[in-house]
């Protein structure tokens, strides 16, 4: 599994952090009540915006110290647990959760497949499986965070395997963050005109990931200067779709046994 990669929120990450939160946001309506389960948790800010909804949260993640911190951090929200482990598999029995999250977390491992398979196993009958991952005929450089990114056909053939019960949509936006992305393009090949080897494809992803992060921050502080509703955009911004997916940024799964 790859190291943590999350988008913290403050000006030059805000258009990166409104993107990820609109999942948390959009799966409210279906964990309000809810036993769930959000699997890479990371530093836990998602499950515990979700827990003031849920029944129930449980967030698990690979790392150790992380855990051990979002337990102290978020002591005080009383439905919500913490617990690490590598997965898959996931360390609960069959039918043990109404809804399972998943965002911006399947690109980061391996056996993707098989966690898939883990989280249609320990959601209940009538339950949701609900994953995001970004769609990569957008992303215009290798992220040496991610071991894999999905096309929309992709996930449909390998989620399909598994159920007949699922759907997919597509998370697009307007044109404030069109603008954004098309600003964010242009400084990325430019910055690729000096890899003339294409060396971002090929070096292993842990020498990739100082200058990467340092590149990105870089990138960002200078799209918050250039594009000036960078700090404006928020959740509402973004929207989601059936149609045309291979022209939206993340893929969005809703699946069932």
């Amino acid at each position: 599994m790859s190291s943590h990669e999350r988008a913290l929120k403050d000006e030059a990450n805000n258009v990166t952090y409104q993107r990820c939160q609109y999942a948390y946001e959009w799966c409210i309506p279906m964990i309000t009540g809810k036993k769930v389960l959000d699997t890479g948790c990371g530093l836990g800010y998602g499950a515990a915006y979700m827990a003031g909804h849920a029944a129930e949260i449980t967030g698990i993640d690979y790392d150790g110290e992380t855990i051990e911190n979002n337990k102290k951090e978020y002591a005080g929200v009383k439905n919500l647990s913490f617990v690490q482990g590598s997965i898959p598999p996931l360390p609960f029995p069959d039918n043990s959760f109404d809804v399972i999250t998943s965002f911006q977390f399947i690109e980061h491992i391996h056996a993707r497949k098989e966690f898939t398979k883990e989280c249609l196993r320990v959601v209940k009958p009538g339950g949701k499986v609900l994953i995001t991952t970004p769609n990569i005929k957008r992303s215009l450089a290798r992220n040496p965070f991610h071991i894999h990114e999905y096309t929309f056909d992709e996930m449909n053939k390998e989620v399909g395997v598994l159920t007949k019960n699922f759907e997919l949509l597509g998370l697009n936006a307007n044109e404030r963050v069109r603008k954004y992305y098309e600003e964010n393009g242009k400084f990325v090949r430019m910055i690729l005109r000096f890899d003339i080897f294409g060396l971002h494809k090929i070096l292993p992803a842990k020498i990739l990931f100082i200058p990467y992060n340092w590149i990105t921050s870089l990138m960002r502080n200078k799209l918050k200067e250039k594009v000036s509703q960078t700090a404006d955009i928020s959740t509402k911004d973004f929207f989601l779709q059936k149609e045309n997916l291979d022209d939206c940024w993340d893929i969005f799964v809703v699946a069932g046994k």
